[in-house]
């Protein structure tokens, strides 16, 4: 699910259904929120309609109450998803006046952001998960925040996809490319599976 009018990211997307389903229980939000956007991967367990449908009802939350906190979104998908199977997903709000990121994961997507410099090295950073599933148990919720500057560039993967590829990633490639590559390299080949690649072209400090 993507409602973006924001000229200030490019990005990419990669997705895979299992065979024989018909639709992904994995689903991404782009969404513009004042002054930024907000960014979600959201894994429905298991797969099929119904982690369809999960992850559906969370990302509608997601997509028309960004300007919210996170952690309150969160929480919000909590509460409608108890008659669900639940979700997994991370989610970020990034404030591109100022510079900043507030992001935080439920579950197993997981999150890196890739430095256009690397500050020390050129592992990117890693979003801390929390264990738990949204709709079934939730964890106490703590997001983290940390700055970002132009050009530094997000990826969300689903767990369809081998989290070693994040050795693999850079800042200066191609979103789409990115999300493209790392799925036909990465994929698990056992679940639904999800690439989103977001780089920020217009953060302003």
């Amino acid at each position: 699910m993507e409602i973006l009018e924001h000229p200030l990211v490019e990005y990419g997307v990669a997705n895979f259904a299992l065979p024989g389903e018909g639709t992904s229980g994995d689903i991404h939000v782009l969404r513009s929120r004042p002054g930024g956007l907000l960014v979600a991967a959201i894994d429905g367990i298991g797969h099929g309609e119904e982690a369809a449908g999960a992850a559906k009802t969370a990302a509608s939350i997601l997509t028309n109450n960004a300007d919210e906190p996170i952690i309150s979104l969160v929480e919000e998908c909590h509460r409608s998803l108890r008659s669900t199977r639940g979700v997994v997903l991370s989610v970020a709000s990034i404030d591109l006046d100022h510079g900043m990121m507030t992001w935080l994961g439920v579950g197993n997507v997981v999150g890196a952001l890739a430095r256009v410099v690397p500050r020390g090295s050129n592992y990117p950073e890693m979003l801390l998960l929390r264990g738990g599933i949204v709709g079934k148990q939730l964890p106490p919720l703590q997001a983290a925040v940390l700055p970002v500057f132009e050009g530094d560039t997000l990826i969300f993967t689903t767990d369809g996809i081998d989290g070693r590829y994040v050795e693999t990633v850079s800042a200066r490639e191609n979103p789409q490319f990115a999300a493209g590559r790392i799925m036909q390299k990465f994929h698990t080949a056992t679940d639904d599976a999800l690439v989103l690649v977001v780089r920020l072209t217009g953060v302003q400090k």
